[in-house]
């Protein structure tokens, strides 16, 4: 029954179709251009993402802009793509990013993170890549027990919080992915990315949007709220903030690229506490 109901549920448009051909990609865009609840749902998060910019010189990267439309809120950004697709400025590899150390004042994504499959090496390119000071902002799905029920019945993606490593196998560009990727390495491994990625400080790690996106069908769904409605279920939402930690499908983060001189100062602390607590040369243990 769960099958036959998802069949129904899929979007026309893109049902069955590669998702590794970017024709697919450039259909989605055509999707959400027509789906006005869909729509509106990206104009907020490029919104959100939009008020975390640094201020200053610097470019703005978006990884993954292929079936988006951020250029309409960042007029400036450099739209990129891991193929090509009309309407963006760069092909590239996120793992391998073709710009200077300490280039850009911000790396913004959507629905990106969880496709990568090393996704250390991406964050090392970022570190590198970004000023002091520049931001690593996304939106990105997240792990609650609510969002866990809904990705793993009706969304096509993996999604697998109990996988005990970050890496995973790929089939393809956007085919591969882990839905609960963010998840793991923001909250359940938190200690593991704040000690291998000392310059990237997370700086907003908040989870949100239990319904809407479900209702609008998301790229490969149909919509099931007429688009007037949307006004009413964000206002729901805000209500309902409280225990968006068990109920939010969405995860929104920035990090935050920490300066030279504080990366130096916290790390000549954590060795001051270090030797602070360490047995002197002279300590005997008990017999």
């Amino acid at each position: 029954m769960v099958s036959s109901f998802k069949k129904w549920l899929s979007e026309p448009l893109t049902r069955g179709l590669d998702l590794d051909d970017p024709k697919t990609t450039r259909l989605r865009k055509m999707v959400l251009k027509n789906k006005p609840f869909l729509r509106a749902i990206y104009t907020d998060w490029y919104l959100m993402l939009k008020d975390r910019l640094p201020d200053g010189d610097g470019a703005v990267l978006e990884l993954g802009s292929g079936a988006g439309f951020a250029g309409e809120i960042f007029p400036q950004v450099i739209s990129s793509e891991i193929f090509w697709v009309p309407e963006i400025s760069l092909v590239l590899d996120g793992c391998a990013l073709p710009f200077e150390d300490r280039s850009l004042k911000a790396i913004i994504m959507t629905d990106v993170l969880h496709h990568i499959p090393t996704v250390r090496s991406f964050f090392s390119e970022a570190s590198r890549c970004l000023k002091p000071g520049g931001v690593l902002a996304m939106v990105e799905p997240w792990y609650t027990p609510w969002s866990g029920f809904i990705y793993r019945r009706f969304h096509h993606e993996p999604f697998l919080p109990e996988a005990a490593a970050w890496e995973f196998d790929t089939s393809g560009p956007l085919s591969g992915a882990n839905g609960a990727l963010p998840w793991m390495v923001f909250e359940r491994d938190r200690k593991i990315f704040t000690q291998e990625f000392p310059s990237l400080q997370i700086e907003t790690l908040r989870q949100f949007m239990p319904f809407s996106y479900l209702l609008s069908g998301g790229i490969s769904l149909r919509t099931l709220a007429p688009a007037r409605s949307y006004s009413f279920w964000r206002v729901i939402e805000r209500l309902l903030a409280r225990w968006s930690r068990n109920t939010g499908m969405f995860g929104f983060i920035v990090l935050r690229k920490i300066p030279d001189s504080q990366l130096l100062e916290a790390a000549e602390q954590d060795a001051a506490e270090r030797r602070k607590h360490a047995p002197s040369n002279g300590q005997r243990g008990s017999t």
